[in-house]
């Protein structure tokens, strides 16, 4: 709690008070905070960026003087000192370099004592790195910092010194492993405090909608919300033009006006130019879409490319298009993923797995199945990038990065498509021990329990004997689900058909005769089906193309419609791969990573443990020169 000048108690947001009550409780002098440091931050009756929250409300009123120091603009006078006595400090650390600057820094703390120093962008003065490695400035920066940290005279003249960082990543180890240098985060905001930053930003959104608009952001900041709600910038449309602006757009089209006012009030900070973009004139209101569900719809687009430029290119929103019912054969696998998406959409968190393990050869249908599961479970999902970086420090900074957006975006599924590549063994002397410290923070993200029925690790991959052991043990991927090439002509059949209809390609071929043709596809994967029927598809579209035209002023693409005679064509004239070894050796790895027999084919359902270990071996043998 902070007391005003008015003697009333206000609310400090959590991790300013956690600081305050450390620091009185004498825990410790420096802080370092983190994680969501450029945002904006209730109290007294406003929001306030990071530096202001600290100058001017939290250290304000029991502080004398307050310094900053950043690599940017050197020494600042925050607070406290005459005009005289300002000039004079910054003619004393003219030319000096930041060893000086600490040493002067130093002497004016302990003589006036009751001092604040306040370091933003902290990583760029105490850098991550090994401190040989390091400038002479830089280690007398960290030398100085770190015996102020063990010095109690230092603390006992009411010294406090508060260190801003994006990433604990970028700060270096060596000072943050000091045992009276304390880490705080500040965290991204939830629920609540996305609920108060829309009234206060938006107060005239009715309760419900700012309500539905907070459930639906999460992951977001208050300065990302304050864009979408309220534009401040004076030369930005106001909310009333962006709402004529819309009607206009929406003139003649269902529930015109309700919808108008609804996009308005998430559509601040846009140009008319975006805003056409988004609202478009032609698109006809569904009758299943009501103008809440639109305003959704608006909000999750615009939190994604919010998310998606933050992150800058380390993450990917997918966008499932299909459901499981277009997923053909794999009825083992459908009825044990429906299970799944039953518990996530009911929200049942003490039964819903940490992480599941796709596996199977490729092209087996792995990751369209897996897209298709979190379309029915109703999860958002995000494929992650490549974060690996050349520069030091920085492959850990983006992990942090993109675990801290994943966690506050719950419940959400993070997807990692050919885990072996990602995450496989890597040796410590490749990367100075970067991969090993990657996978070590993998492992402790996917293993806590407070992301059950939050964060959904998937991995898929068709060599999970390249994985890490451990990554692999439940509590971490709890569900191992192995995926294989259709067994019989009959799923073969059901898998053809379903992508007839995925790609919305008419087929006169009588069930009979498909399952018929497709005896002869024993073998054949997933990704192979899938290709006879495009096959098929472009020579019935080849075959219309030589027909007739009717002379119709308008001409529209055709409606392709394979015969049982083209599809027999096609299916004669596609060659599948023919890694047959490597393929049985990925079958053989699948069976012996599921976590189910009854998830398995008949042909390896009743295979002992030592039997799958011997074929693994012998199989091993023949690919491996």
């Amino acid at each position: 709690m902070l007391i005003s000048e008015s003697g009333i108690r206000t609310p400090l947001p959590f991790w300013a008070e956690t600081l305050r009550q450390k620091y009185l409780a004498g825990e410790a002098s420096i802080f370092v905070l983190y994680r969501n440091v450029f945002d904006r931050y209730p109290a007294a009756g406003r929001y306030w960026t990071m530096q202001p929250l600290l100058g001017e409300v939290l250290l304000k009123d029991n502080k004398r003087q307050i310094y900053e120091l950043s690599i940017d603009r050197g020494v600042r006078v925050v607070q406290g000192g005459g005009v005289e006595e300002r000039a004079e400090l910054y003619r004393h650390l003219e030319g000096k370099g930041l060893a000086g600057i600490f040493e002067s820094l130093e002497r004016q703390m302990r003589e006036q004592r009751s001092s604040a120093l306040l370091i933003p962008y902290a990583g760029t003065i105490f850098p991550a790195g090994e401190l040989h490695l390091l400038s002479l400035d830089e280690r007398g920066a960290f030398a100085a910092l770190h015996r102020w940290s063990l010095d109690e005279q230092f603390a006992d003249r009411d010294n406090v010194v508060i260190l801003v960082s994006e990433s604990l990543s970028e700060v270096s180890s060596a000072l943050l492993t000091s045992p009276r240098v304390v880490a705080i985060e500040v965290p991204v905001p939830d629920h609540a405090a996305r609920l108060a930053a829309i009234r206060h930003y938006a107060s005239q959104m009715p309760a419900d909608q700012a309500d539905q608009l907070a459930s639906q952001t999460a992951g977001l900041r208050v300065i990302q919300l304050a864009s979408i709600v309220a534009s401040e910038a004076p030369q930005a449309l106001n909310e009333a033009q962006r709402r004529t602006l819309i009607a206009g757009l929406l003139e003649g089209s269902p529930l015109a006006v309700e919808r108008a006012e609804k996009l308005a009030a998430i559509t601040a900070g846009m140009t008319p130019a975006e805003i056409r973009q988004l609202v478009d004139p032609t698109r006809q209101l569904p009758q299943s879409l009501d103008p809440a569900s639109e305003m959704i719809a608006v909000v999750r687009q615009r939190k994604r490319e919010l998310i998606e430029k933050e992150c800058a290119g380390l993450i990917e929103f997918i966008e499932p298009r299909h459901g499981l019912d277009s997923v053909g054969g794999n009825a083992q696998i459908k009825g044990e993923l429906l299970e799944l998406a039953r518990m996530i959409r009911d929200g049942d968190r003490t039964r819903a797995p940490m992480g599941l393990l796709a596996v199977g050869p490729m092209g087996s249908g792995k990751t369209f199945v897996i897209r298709a599961f979190l379309a029915e479970a109703g999860l958002s999902g995000i494929a992650l990038k490549n974060f690996r970086s050349k520069w030091v420090g920085s492959t850990e900074a983006n992990l942090e990065r993109v675990l801290a957006t994943v966690k506050a975006m719950g419940p959400i599924a993070l997807v990692i498509d050919e885990g072996d590549r990602s995450f496989g063994r890597q040796s410590e002397d490749s990367d100075s021990g970067t991969s090993s410290r990657v996978i070590a923070r993998l492992k402790e993200f996917m293993s806590d329990p407070e992301n059950r029925g939050q964060v959904l690790f998937i991995l898929m991959t068709n060599r999970p004997d390249k994985l890490d052991t451990d990554i692999k043990r439940p509590g971490r991927l709890d569900r191992k689900i192995p995926f294989f090439y259709a067994e019989t002509a009959d799923e073969r059949a059901a898998i053809v058909d379903a992508v007839f209809r995925r790609y919305r390609v008419l087929s006169t071929i009588p069930d009979e005769a498909l399952v018929a043709a497709c005896t002869a596809l024993d073998g054949y994967s997933n990704a192979d089906l899938e290709a006879v029927v495009l096959l098929a598809a472009e020579l019935a579209q080849r075959q219309q193309a030589t027909e007739p035209s009717s002379g119709r002023a308008e001409v529209r693409a055709p409606q392709v419609t394979v015969s049982e005679e083209l599809f027999a064509e096609a299916c004669a004239d596609f060659m599948p791969p023919q890694e047959t070894a490597m393929v049985r050796y990925m079958e053989m790895l699948a069976v012996a990573e599921t976590s189910r027999r009854s998830l398995l084919p008949p042909r390896f359902s009743s295979l002992s443990a030592g039997e799958i270990q011997r074929q693994l071996a012998e199989l091993r043998s023949r690919i491996q020169p």
